[in-house]
């Protein structure tokens, strides 16, 4: 039998070490799911309930392994329907390669169904590289050209089949003109920059009294190289959200999250340094990095792309993160005298934890979203990984959880999109099939997509050697972050028809699935609810009843600004009874002891 296309694009991704490819069949790859029928399902396929989905375990998949993410999907429909997930690779920095059917090229041209101008609508989410093969020839430099590009620009590219190529016989291209011939071998390799860059870049962190470093997912490679940097200048570490697991957050200079859905410390580690190092991050809120003027800055990239953004810094230094700490290490000066500044850092994380507890131990109605995600922290198992859908539970993801050594966790951080939690969970479970996933999602996103992933979850429970994959739903009929930022950027009280969400029944969907289903409905419950998802022996879902009252505020808020927010609601939000009843402001000032008036 002659080998065609469709069967040398899957030996092509075998000999490139892809296991999976997350897709959804369509006769705009037919050729394809023929050739997987003749390749015994190798790589295996993954089928979801919906394109994008599959983009989006093929993201999740590539964030906690390492490894190129792949998805695949029909031509038109199909191939639009990917478009967001790999958004998100894209703006995460994310390698993933997506491979999409075509109509046949006799029909090009011909406003057949399903023609989509594919180069048109892939040009922007796969800039690095997209391309359409039009015969075997091409093959396997595009395929090939393709799956490099991903991996050295961390990006999401696409290769377009037509549905008559996939069905060709193969043919590989010649010694001839015209012809692209392409190798299969991809070294590894390192950037370091320059010996007198590396020098000016020490000056600055030598002369730095109040050091202030931030690490995001380019750090996550260079753990002992950030601490001991830390150790050496006696300066806190803050996290941007990407960055969640580059640093375990038992560390005692560590702030954690920055920004709005950050920590105090972190906000007053930029607030009062007066030295900035940047590490493996485009964190891109300026407004809270250090004042300009006040600290000098250093950054550390490895993309020539990315450096010199959100602050004025003095020196950037492009190269990897750990080989440009292992180079400027020896440059520090080590005997750094008073150590004021470091023990300051480390008292405001003190202080802080403190306050969270504080804040998750308020009374709530029914249940204080933040005590779900606090009694969860010291209940999470030292390999977990965790992945947090967009919206409230982004904040409670951020403050509440210790990310501590051998743990991992990602949430959709620059595309901050709906609908990530449950497919990352899911692309986390073929990447680690040994260690337990959790995805903490809202009830909005799992409305929106991650109910009809449970099904997904259903279908390969018995491929993972440790079972364990925990949705938990914080379940407060409202989409609660909008609501919030209506409250305090617009100073409108909640919108109800566009904010009210139905109550549906998770538990209850999740064992009409053959899944675990729990409810929790009373603070005396969070914790059994959670130990029993945990101690499953699969798939679970444990729903929590929580209130839509209790507010997300960024950590810089004065109370003239919080103040205003509750006169917003109070002025107009009728039907928000609960928070009436209680008394907003009292609220506030529950929520957050010994804020200053200013």
């Amino acid at each position: 039998m002659s080998t065609k296309v469709s069967d040398h694009v899957l030996e092509r991704l075998r000999e490139w070490g892809v296991e999976h490819v997350f897709g959804y069949p369509g006769d705009g790859i037919n050729g394809l799911l023929a050739a997987w029928g003749r390749a015994d399902n190798e790589p295996r396929f993954i089928q979801s309930r919906h394109e994008e989905m599959s983009a989006f375990q093929a993201v999740g998949y590539a964030k906690f392994s390492g490894r190129l993410g792949v998805c695949t999907a029909t031509s038109g429909p199909g191939a639009i329907h990917l478009l967001n997930g790999l958004y998100d690779a894209k703006l995460d920095h994310v390698p993933v390669l997506a491979i999409v059917g075509q109509t046949h090229r006799t029909a090009m041209g011909g406003s057949y169904q399903q023609e989509v101008d594919l180069h048109s609508l892939y040009k922007d989410v796969a800039s690095d590289f997209v391309e359409t093969v039009t015969v075997p020839e091409q093959l396997p430099n595009v395929l090939d050209r393709a799956i490099r590009t991903a991996y050295a620009r961390r990006c999401p590219t696409a290769v377009i089949i037509p549905g008559d190529v996939q069905e060709l016989d193969y043919s590989a291209p010649t010694h001839e003109f015209k012809m692209v011939p392409s190798s299969l071998d991809r070294s590894s390799w390192t950037a370091v920059p320059s010996e007198e860059s590396l020098r000016r870049a020490a000056e600055i962190l030598n002369a730095g009294d109040k050091v202030a470093i931030l690490v995001g997912q380019g750090a996550a490679g260079a753990r002992a190289e950030v601490e001991r940097v830390a150790e050496m200048l006696g300066a806190g570490v803050a996290k941007a959200l990407l960055g969640k697991d580059a640093l375990s957050d038992e560390l005692p200079y560590v702030t954690g999250s920055i920004g709005l859905l950050g920590t105090r410390p972190s906000y007053e580690l930029m607030r009062d340094c007066d030295t900035l190092l940047t590490i493996g991050s485009s964190f891109p809120y300026s407004q809270f990095l250090p004042e300009f003027g006040k600290a000098r800055g250093v950054q550390i990239d490895i993309d020539p792309h990315m450096v010199g953004m959100r602050y004025p810094y003095e020196v950037n230094l492009v190269g990897d993160a750990r080989a440009t700490l292992q180079r400027l290490i020896p440059m520090l000066d080590a005997d750094r005298g008073e150590r004021d500044w470091y023990e300051t850092v480390c008292d405001n994380v003190t202080r802080w934890r403190d306050v969270m507890e504080g804040r998750a131990g308020q009374s709530a109605d029914p249940i204080n979203p933040e005590y779900v995600a606090h009694v969860l922290d010291p209940l999470l198992p030292s390999d977990a990984i965790v992945s947090s859908d967009s919206g409230s539970t982004a904040n409670w993801y951020a403050r509440h959880l210790t990310m501590r050594s051998g743990m991992r966790g990602s949430l959709s951080g620059t595309l901050a999109t709906m609908g990530c939690g449950v497919p990352y969970a899911i692309g986390a479970k073929f990447a680690h099939p040994d260690r337990p996933a959790i995805a903490l999602v809202g009830d909005g996103a799992m409305q929106m997509n991650g109910m009809a992933e449970l099904i997904t979850a259903a279908k390969y429970r018995d491929l993972w050697e440790d079972p364990r994959l925990i949705v938990a739903v914080w379940n407060n009929q409202d989409l609660n972050q909008v609501t919030w930022e209506m409250r305090a950027m617009e100073g409108a009280p909640s919108f109800l028809p566009s904010q009210q969400l139905p109550d549906v029944q998770y538990a209850a969907f999740a064992r009409s699935l053959g899944l675990t289903g729990i409810r929790v409905e009373k603070p005396q419950d969070v914790e059994a609810g959670w130990r029993a998802g945990l101690e499953a022996d699969g798939p679970a879902v444990i729903e929590f009843l929580t209130d839509p009252a209790v507010p997300p505020v960024p950590p810089h808020a004065t109370w003239d600004q919080l103040e205003a927010t509750a006169a917003s609601i109070l002025k107009g939000d009728a039907d928000s009874a609960s928070m009436v009843k209680q008394g907003f402001k009292a609220k506030m000032q529950e929520f957050f002891p010994g804020r200053e008036r200013k």
